[in-house]
């Protein structure tokens, strides 16, 4: 049974890459302004004050607006790094500090591995967890990239006794009826993804 749920999430994600690289650029600018909205909108997100977000890709909703918010709102922000082991979610200091970070082979900013910063586990733990992935369902089932990261990191935050709401943030084409999962896997707390009128909407009002 594993072995065949793997082999779905496989196809899932090659599907997926598919769909995602067909999405002009101008569509998922406009997807991801309202999913900022939605975000910015959250209670659990205004009430927040240690906030964890992913630096976007270009197949990602992009999260630049939200690091400027939760930076200028004066919440602690903190920001993936792997190692190639695990990740950990360490302390970004401003917005010149996101503009300083390198990229990975991979196109992805984030601090050197050896840099010192402060660790949101070792200093009092997440409020909310800004989560990327692959694919997702409305209820809150999520496909990541296959490596386990954000699986494993909030198995850790658990383990701490301290769990993040997770808010994942997704493109329209990304949402699921339904996506094959395993016992490791976390359900996602809330799933924010524009909905077809709202992306309809959005259009008439730049055209």
């Amino acid at each position: 049974m594993a072995v065949s749920i793997r082999q779905a999430k496989v196809l899932l994600r090659k599907d997926m890459k598919t769909k995602l690289s067909a999405i002009p650029d101008r569509i998922k600018a406009i997807q991801s302004q309202i999913v900022t909205r939605k975000v910015l909108a959250l209670p659990v997100f205004q009430t927040s004050r240690r906030v964890s977000v992913y630096l976007s890709m270009k197949s990602e909703v992009s999260t630049d607006a939200l690091v400027q918010h939760i930076l200028n709102a004066n919440k602690a922000c903190f920001i993936p790094r792997y190692d190639g082991v695990g990740m950990s979610m360490v302390r970004l200091a401003s917005w010149q500090d996101y503009q300083d970070l390198p990229e990975t082979k991979w196109k992805i900013k984030q601090p050197p591995v050896d840099e010192q910063r402060e660790d949101a586990l070792d200093t009092g733990g997440l409020d909310v967890i800004l989560t990327p992935g692959v694919a997702f369902t409305p209820q809150g089932v999520r496909c990541g990239h296959g490596k386990g990261y954000y699986d494993n990191y909030l198995h850790q935050c658990e383990e701490r006794g301290k769990k993040p709401v997770t808010v994942a943030l997704a493109f329209r084409e990304q949402i699921c009826a339904d996506i094959p999962t395993t016992e490791a896997d976390h359900n996602i707390d809330y799933v924010i993804y524009p909905t077809d009128r709202e992306i309809q909407d959005a259009l008439k009002d730049v055209t």
